[in-house]
């Protein structure tokens, strides 16, 4: 049985309804619940939530999948309190122990004393941005991609508690010219790659012993 927390961090605020992110959430959560060897759990960071209760949380997990838009090429104020929040309360209770340092040699080892080894994570992305943007040449972010640059600390943070990254998906021009349909059947593809792969599903299935 593989343990999926899916995190909604579609924050809902001023002109953004969240519902993009809600939508995409939504089908993650029912690919997994129709499949008997996968086992759900979610958040919603625009509801109610016990930091305890999200600690034990990713301590449960065999994989965590994130959804969040980008605003202002950062994660909304909302899903970045939810980490600063969830992830202090998980010092020493399962998410991280220390900055990995020792006071024998304090300029190595850092980003080594996170407590989630063995699991795995992945993130999808939404953007106004077109995918053009950050490939062409002169284009606003200099041929730099999503996980190379904005998402870049993201995946470090992920790292310092010890998860591994299972690539993502990120979408592109949702405010213009989103596609709900198309984006849907992508997603459901990179989930099935992903997750449906015989290689890729016996090494989650063992990811958390």
């Amino acid at each position: 049985m593989t343990k999926i927390f899916i995190i909604n961090g579609g924050q809902k605020f001023g002109h953004s309804g969240g519902r993009f992110n809600e939508t995409i959430a939504d089908a993650t959560a029912s690919f997994f619940s129709s499949l008997a060897d996968f086992e759900v759990k979610t958040t919603n960071i625009n509801q109610d939530y016990d930091p305890k209760e999200e600690v034990e949380k990713y301590v449960w997990a065999d994989v965590v999948i994130y959804h969040t838009p980008i605003w202002w090429f950062q994660l909304p104020h909302g899903f970045k309190q939810y980490i600063d929040v969830v992830f202090t309360e998980g010092h020493k209770k399962g998410i991280y122990v220390s900055d990995g340092r020792k006071a024998d040699n304090p300029s190595r080892n850092y980003g080594t004393g996170g407590m989630l080894h063995g699991r795995k994570y992945m993130v999808t992305s939404s953007w106004n941005a077109p995918k053009e943007a950050f490939t062409l040449p002169e284009e606003f972010f200099m041929e730099t991609s999503v996980d190379d640059g904005v998402l870049f600390g993201f995946h470090r943070m992920n790292a310092f508690t010890g998860m591994e990254r299972i690539d993502g998906i990120h979408f592109h021009d949702v405010e213009k010219n989103a596609d709900i349909r198309s984006a849907l059947k992508l997603h459901e593809e990179h989930l099935t790659q992903n997750f449906l792969n015989t290689t890729v599903y016996e090494h989650l299935s063992n990811s958390n012993c």
